[in-house]
């Protein structure tokens, strides 16, 4: 995020107004979180003129990797409570002026309000559209028709695994989880994450003619090894074949939970919520070390 064009330029005219010495306008830059390495890039500052000193440290703060976000924040807070003139430099002297200074001090408030503003309205704004898209669109009973009519063939297997990625959706809404909607990151297609109890889980949805095998179930673990504390929810509707719950969990650290069709069911009837159902099977995980167990009994399916 850039430092404001206008602020920067209220700013460098208040250093200007504010401040004579180049040795002045060198420590408040010090003052205010510039480093010594920022400091050595004016090189000898008593050869430049001082507008010259403002603008070769402004320039270098912002082509940073962060901007120079924390100096110009500070130099800002400073300069807009700015109430020290030197009497020397603007009465003796008078190299200075008091007035002109408050002026420049004034308008960079002005600036700074309007600024702050418009961040509030652009924040509020972004607020409402994010927890409007957090509100589920459609009823637990919905859900159900919508599920059962799946099952019944309603669309290609294509169409098929598309919905079953909004229905999760849906569920994780009505729940009042938070929820990521399907994306790419470096080429690999993720099918949503839902945030539970403070962590992210990546979600991995699957509605195949037959239980996912040991393939599918790899790739998506490697999918959560490249992300921090990654974790997982592998959802396929048909079930999972042989041995992929034991080579996942044999001498391997857990990062995923199993969730059947069955588990959806129970949730899309109302046996237990969509949180219900992740807590259980995820106390499972934490305490058990078991992956794959039915949701409402507890109970460790057996394939």
């Amino acid at each position: 995020m850039s430092f404001p064009s206008d602020i920067k330029s209220g700013m460098r005219d208040c250093i200007l107004k504010i401040f004579w010495p180049k040795d002045h306008i060198v420590q408040f830059f010090v003052d205010n979180g510039c480093t010594n390495s920022d400091i050595r890039v004016l090189g000898d500052h008593k050869e430049l003129a001082r507008y010259k000193i403002v603008d070769c440290m402004f320039g270098h703060l912002a082509e940073k990797p962060d901007g120079g976000l924390g100096p110009f924040r500070s130099m800002l807070k400073s300069l807009v409570g700015w109430s020290s003139f030197d009497p020397y430099y603007f009465d003796k002297l008078k190299k200075l002026n008091r007035a002109d200074a408050e002026r420049s001090i004034t308008h960079l408030k002005q600036l700074q309000e309007i600024r702050d503003h418009k961040i509030q309205k652009e924040r509020k704004a972004r607020a409402a559209k994010e927890a409007a898209s957090q509100n589920p669109k459609q009823t637990i009973s919905e859900l159900k028709e919508k599920y059962l009519a799946l099952i019944q063939g309603s669309l290609p297997p294509a169409r098929r695994g598309y919905e079953l990625e909004n229905l999760l959706q849906e569920l994780g809404k009505l729940s009042r989880l938070e929820v990521t909607e399907p994306y790419r990151v470096n080429g690999e297609q993720i099918d949503g994450a839902i945030k539970f109890e403070g962590e992210h889980y990546l979600v991995e949805a699957k509605w195949q003619d037959k239980a996912s095998a040991n393939e599918p179930v790899y790739q998506f673990v490697g999918k959560i090894e490249g992300k921090f504390y990654g974790r997982g929810v592998f959802i396929s509707v048909n079930g999972f074949s042989d041995n992929v719950v034991n080579s996942l969990v044999h001498g391997k650290a857990i990062k995923t939970i199993f969730v059947d069709g069955e588990d959806l069911m129970m949730v899309l009837e109302e046996f237990q919520s969509f949180s219900e159902m992740l807590d259980k099977k995820i106390k499972a995980a934490q305490t058990r070390g078991e992956i794959y167990i039915h949701a409402v009994s507890g109970k460790t399916k057996i394939i």
